[in-house]
């Protein structure tokens, strides 16, 4: 039995996350937006599930993270929450939803919290967002921070590509990194940044620091779970691997029912009443 399935954990927590970090633990993180694989999630040990507004691009075809609303990320959730027994459950507050006026940010926080039953919030960005982190940390909700690439400032950066690669972004990440600390958040995703820069995150910060496209020195790894099983085919970053085949698996599953259909083989005499 790996340490991530031992029975004395019986709900991961803040406190169980910042242990982890202190003896050394990687955590484990995927995204989820669905009952049926958030209950395959959890079963099989995760210790963080994320639901991300990536759900504006692998569930509803978006082709950027805008879009999706708060109620459609307040759905997601109730769908995950209502799946979980072990696993911590993040979710973001999308686009335009805290940006720029902490009493909306609230607002929108307290929402994501009663009507899912979410364990926390995550939000993009460092010192321009520390007035609403701070309002909602008040009010009792936890906080992910997200640092590095941030796919809802996607048209300010006009990129996908690495961040913080020159001294002046950088400085800012480390900068912000420990702005977030200060504020109380209980940790921090960073996003497409130098393995190196990421190892300095986690060792000036003492929250811990979830990586993605961030190297193997941070404290824990978190994945689009629809990439990382091969749901999807075209996504190929560098730091993405993937860990099953499911586009083919399933494709395969279905043109064998369609002609299974077709050829009249089902439903067999057994497969009737």
């Amino acid at each position: 039995m790996s340490k991530a399935q031992q029975p004395d954990i019986k709900r991961i927590t803040t406190h169980q996350l910042q242990a982890m970090k202190e003896r050394g633990e990687k955590i484990s993180m995927l995204t989820a937006y669905d009952f049926s694989m958030a209950r395959i999630l959890d079963g099989a040990g995760i210790d963080v599930l994320l639901v991300g507004d990536s759900a504006s691009n692998v569930m509803a075809g978006h082709e950027t993270t805008l879009p999706i609303t708060l109620d459609q990320m307040i759905y997601h959730a109730s769908s995950v929450i209502r799946a979980v027994k072990r696993a911590f459950v993040v979710v973001d507050i999308p686009f335009g939803y805290y940006q720029g006026n902490s009493s909306e940010a609230l607002r929108s926080a307290i929402r994501i919290m009663k009507e899912s039953g979410a364990h926390a919030v995550k939000m993009e960005g460092g010192a321009e967002i520390k007035e609403s982190i701070v309002r909602i940390l008040s009010a009792g909700v936890p906080v992910m921070g997200h640092l590095g690439l941030t796919p809802q400032s996607i048209f300010k950066f006009g990129t996908y590509t690495v961040r913080a690669k020159e001294e002046e972004e950088a400085e800012k990440l480390i900068s912000d990194a420990k702005i977030l600390e200060e504020c109380g958040c209980f940790g921090i995703v960073v996003e497409k940044i130098p393995a190196q820069l990421a190892k300095r995150v986690a060792e000036e910060v003492s929250i811990p620091v979830i990586g993605i496209g961030a190297g193997k020195y941070v404290d824990g790894q978190v994945l689009v779970m629809q990439d990382m099983l091969g749901i999807t085919k075209d996504f190929k970053p560098r730091f993405l691997r993937r860990y099953a085949d499911l586009h083919t698996i399933i494709s395969d599953a279905v043109s064998n029912y369609v002609e299974d259909v077709k050829s009249r083989e089902f439903p067999s005499e057994d497969e009737q009443y």
